[in-house]
């Protein structure tokens, strides 16, 4: 197989001793590379049942065969983890110049594991490994990380940092590399367990040939200009900030907590005011031609600061939260990216505090620093306790909505917005039935980026049939299996006509490896299973894939339609009605192999 290397690197953190060890081919070709490769290896790596803080947990960095072959948004790194939030699998992707140099490397990928003795820096040149004391680095956030080791070590050397968040193990801490954040499932508080500051490479060797040099320069030449035509338009003009108006109009935008559906103040954190007020710049990925980063600066009478928003930052901080002004939602975001922590769980998590203390409920600390809904200088406060796990409040809530609900009891669970501990994204389903069954059955948790089911809800296709909502559920996890594995970004997806068929004829310009559009399906779906097939490993049950009880009942969904589309989703998939992944399942998926990392987690 053309476009790999073949082969990626394992460093023990704790001897820092490191090896090369060999990817094999027909690997390779099951799951492409991406998060595919970064779950298969996770797969391989860690023992059954690991603790997410123990040294045994594996962190694993994977690239993938698109990356450098000049294919648009191709420039993507996967990480693969235990999860401190969930105790599953925590995958994250992120746009980087950091997965460019680690293919330059002669390496698709890195496996961390062991706890370095001090708190250190993994420097990786090439096929060289050396552990850096970091302690000059502790404290700082990940730009200052980076650009200090960029000073010492060279301007060609790209640095994955985390920030104090991540050094005070919050659950939900990122990793950060060139301003992106890799942060949903805590992949930054792994490497702080691990005492892992940052990894800094560089790559000075050739990237690996492609099958069909000519071919893919021209396959790269018409995804590009396709990449700026009308289905990518609102990314370059508005960015993902548009939605916020629009799904309050369509009362699916959360508020308050997941109270409500719509919020009275939309239109002053609409996209449009942004844009008109508040914005700055517009900057694109590596290796990218859409330009979807919109930047925005403060305009209040404080410090200025000038981030990147997105809408999940934008309704985790603004209308979860009952925020309506833009200078605090842009705070509150510019804190994310400083802590270096995912602002949708920092979001959600303090919504829930909120709620707690508007119904009467205690939170330890001082009343007088307790977040209140609509309260921005309180939710500015919170996420700064939170970062530095400052007092017994920041204690509390670095540990997410889960745990925190758990602690403090009084009935306070029913209103912790998480699914296997990850807090919901920015799509109330009480109205999506397709994105009430993505939530629940996402082997990383509540998520939208690994089915972007809300397509489904959202389109004339929608159905009533319960085995119809699962079918498209499950095309589009494998779907979206597919463009991380590769990698491409999501905003491409309709960007093609038939995108298996196209993918497929790509995957084979780019590896040589002679790709149909059915076999592209099953490479999509095997990754799916990995995943699963990981988290029945660490225990996972059918209590597992639910929703939040307020989402649930006669203000939301019927526990019993749930139920039947969770079941249906099981027969579309061939698991049993327990969610077990039969031998015969994995038979016909060509992961006869794994039975046995089933059979040593039960």
């Amino acid at each position: 197989m053309q476009a790999v290397h073949g082969r990626a690197l394992l460093v023990d953190l704790g001897t820092g001793d490191a090896r090369a060890f060999p990817i094999p081919p027909e690997v390779s070709r099951s799951v492409l590379g991406g998060t595919g490769l970064a779950t298969r290896l996770l797969l391989d790596f860690a023992p059954p049942r690991v603790d997410p803080w123990a040294p045994e947990n594996p962190f694993v960095i994977a690239t993938g065969p698109f990356i450098g072959t000049g294919l648009t948004t191709s420039s993507k790194l996967a990480i693969a983890t235990t999860s401190p939030q969930t105790g599953f699998i925590g995958d994250s992707l992120t746009s980087s110049y950091f997965a460019l140099v680690l293919r330059r490397t002669g390496f698709d990928g890195l496996v961390l594991i062991g706890q370095a003795p001090d708190w250190s820096v993994l420097v990786v040149e090439d096929d060289r490994v050396n552990l850096r004391p970091a302690h000059d680095l502790l404290g700082l956030d990940p730009e200052a990380t980076a650009a200090a080791l960029r000073a010492e070590l060279g301007r060609d050397v790209r640095v994955a940092a985390i920030g104090r968040a991540g050094e005070r193990l919050v659950r939900f801490a990122a990793v950060v590399n060139d301003g992106r954040l890799a942060g949903r499932t805590g992949p930054g508080a792994v490497l702080g367990a691990k005492r892992l500051k940052a990894v800094a490479v560089r790559g000075t060797g050739r990237f690996p040939p492609v099958a069909d040099p000519a071919a893919v320069a021209s396959a790269a030449r018409r995804l590009a200009e396709r990449s700026l035509g009308p289905e990518t338009a609102k990314y370059r003009e508005l960015g993902t900030v548009a939605n916020l108006a629009f799904f309050s109009r369509l009362g699916v935008l959360p508020t308050r907590n997941f109270s409500a559906g719509s919020f009275p103040a939309a239109e002053a954190l609409a996209g449009e005011r942004l844009v008109t007020a508040h914005h700055a710049d517009r900057q694109a990925c590596a290796a990218c031609t859409v330009g979807c980063e919109h930047h925005f600066r403060t305009t209040d009478a404080g410090p200025p600061a000038t981030v990147r928003l997105e809408y999940e930052t934008l309704f985790a901080l603004g209308s979860l939260c009952g925020i309506d002004d833009p200078n605090v939602v842009l705070r509150a975001a510019a804190l994310c990216d400083q802590y270096g922590m995912d602002a949708i769980s920092a979001g959600g998590t303090i919504a829930w505090a909120m709620e707690c203390v508007e119904r009467g409920i205690a939170l330890p600390g001082d009343p007088a620093d307790w977040p209140r809904f609509g309260d921005g200088m309180s939710l500015l406060r919170t996420l700064e306790a939170i970062g530095e796990r400052r007092g017994p409040l920041g204690d509390l809530l670095a540990e997410g909505s889960r745990r925190a609900a758990e602690i403090i009891g009084q009935g306070s669970e029913s209103w912790a917005m998480h699914v296997k501990g990850l807090e919901l994204p920015g799509y109330h389903p009480k109205k999506l039935r397709a994105m009430a069954l993505g939530f629940a059955v996402t082997p990383r948790g509540a998520c939208h980026n690994r089915t972007s089911a809300y397509e489904i809800d959202f389109s004339e296709q929608t159905s009533d049939q319960y085995e119809r909502i699962a079918l498209e559920t499950a095309r589009n996890e494998d779907r979206s299996a597919v463009l991380d594995a590769l990698p491409l970004c999501k905003f491409l997806r309709h960007c093609f006509d038939d995108f298996f068929a196209e993918a497929a004829e790509l995957v084979t310009l780019v590896t040589g490896m002679a790709c149909n559009p059915d076999e592209l399906r099953v490479i999509g779906e095997r990754i799916v299973t990995l995943k699963k097939l990981f988290n029945l490993r660490q225990g996972w049950t059918r209590s597992d894939d639910t929703l939040p009880p307020r989402l649930l009942g006669p203000d939301g969904i019927d526990p019993a339609e749930l139920d039947a589309l969770v079941a249906a989703y099981y027969r579309v998939r061939g698991w049993t009605p327990d969610g077990l992944v039969p031998p015969t399942r994995l038979h016909e998926l060509g992961l006869d192999s794994l039975v046995e990392h089933i059979a040593a987690g039960r």
